[in-house]
C-alpha cells in the first residue's frame, strides 16, 4: 500500500479527496493510501525541505538536458553530501525568534 507522508495541516485528511474527486474515485484513492502525519514540532519534513533547498541551490539552478543527466547530477550531489556527513544545525533559539519575529508579537 502506498504511504503518503503529510504535515499536520487540518486539511490533510481523506475528506479532501472528496472535495477534489467524485465520491467513487475519492473512496478508491482513500482505500489505497496509507496516511502518515509528521510530528508537529521539528519534524524530519523540515529537514527534508532544507535539503531540497540545498540541492536546488547547488545542483539544479541550471537547465539540465535530460533525465539521465538529472539522475547523474543529483546522485553526485547526494554522494558528496553524504561523504561530507552534512548536518543541519537547528540554531533558531527562543531569543533569535524573538529578535527576528518580535514585530509579530504583542508587547
Amino acid at each position: 500500500m502506498p504511504r503518503l507522508v503529510l504535515d499536520n495541516l487540518n486539511t490533510h485528511t481523506p475528506a479532501c479527496l472528496y472535495e477534489t474527486f467524485p465520491a467513487p474515485e475519492a473512496r478508491r484513492l482513500a482505500r489505497k493510501l496509507e496516511l502518515h502525519h509528521t510530528p508537529k514540532h521539528a519534524s524530519w519534513l523540515n529537514m527534508a525541505e532544507i535539503e531540497i533547498g540545498v540541492l536546488k541551490q547547488q545542483c539544479l539552478r541550471r537547465r539540465l538536458p535530460d533525465a539521465d543527466t538529472v539522475k547523474r547530477e543529483v546522485g553526485a550531489h547526494v554522494a558528496a553530501r553524504n561523504a561530507a556527513r552534512a548536518t543541519i544545525e537547528w540554531g533558531f533559539t527562543t531569543d533569535a525568534a524573538r529578535h527576528k519575529l518580535g514585530r509579530f508579537c504583542e508587547r
